[in-house]
């Protein structure tokens, strides 16, 4: 019996290593996203990459947070899970006011540096979600750390197509749909992670797994 708990316990901490060295890659590939697209952002005028790079910024402080509960259990994992969330609820926030401040303030982002920024997040994030894949199961913690990965792909997809619509129309106002668009996203994203945050919470001896 010692001996099997002996293998657990090893088990146990493999997983969490990986864990770990998983969520330290991540994290520097957001903090050098969140750098690129601020500065594009500013510089394009450009509400969708301005709200794009915060959404870098608050995954780089999720992930932050989430080598911090990988060796935690389940209910401060979950409590770990609950802070993400406001994050993600921020950032909606955020992009909200920013598409207001767009509206009052109409004008032309520039579309050739919305859609090479685009892309290059994209390819990041892409890199970013693959290495994530094989732990979206795992627990809360990385259930809630692949969330806010999907929702980036999401957000650079949804930039380059506003890019090619300003491109199209001479407007700023694709920008500022697909803004409204994000602002969404991450209201949703922010709900989806404090329900499951809370049955764990709740059920705390229960597998800390979240659904897909």
């Amino acid at each position: 019996m010692a001996d099997c708990c002996n293998d657990k316990a090893c088990a146990i901490e493999a997983l969490q290593e990986r864990q770990s060295g998983t969520l330290r890659i991540v994290l520097a590939i957001n903090v050098v996203m969140f750098f690129v697209e601020l500065g594009s952002g500013l510089w394009a005028r450009s509400s969708a990459l301005l709200a794009d790079s915060l959404d870098n910024l608050g995954d780089a402080a999720t992930y932050g947070l989430s080598i911090y509960a990988v060796a935690r259990g389940p209910r401060a994992k979950a409590k770990v899970a609950l802070f993400k969330a406001a994050l993600i609820l921020s950032a909606g926030v955020f992009v909200f006011a920013q598409v207001i401040y767009a509206v009052v303030h109409p004008g032309v982002p520039v579309f050739e540096m919305m859609g090479i920024v685009s892309l290059i997040a994209l390819g990041a994030n892409a890199t970013c979600l693959a290495l994530l894949w094989k732990h979206r199961s795992e627990d809360v913690n990385m259930s809630s750390v692949w969330e806010c990965s999907r929702n980036d792909i999401a957000s650079n997809t949804a930039v380059f197509i506003a890019a090619g619509a300003v491109w199209l129309t001479d407007s700023g106002w694709p920008d500022i749909a697909v803004g409204l668009a994000l602002a969404a996203l991450f209201l949703r994203s922010a709900a989806r992670v404090t329900r499951d945050a809370l049955l764990v919470m709740r059920t705390p001896d229960s597998p800390a797994f979240i659904r897909d």
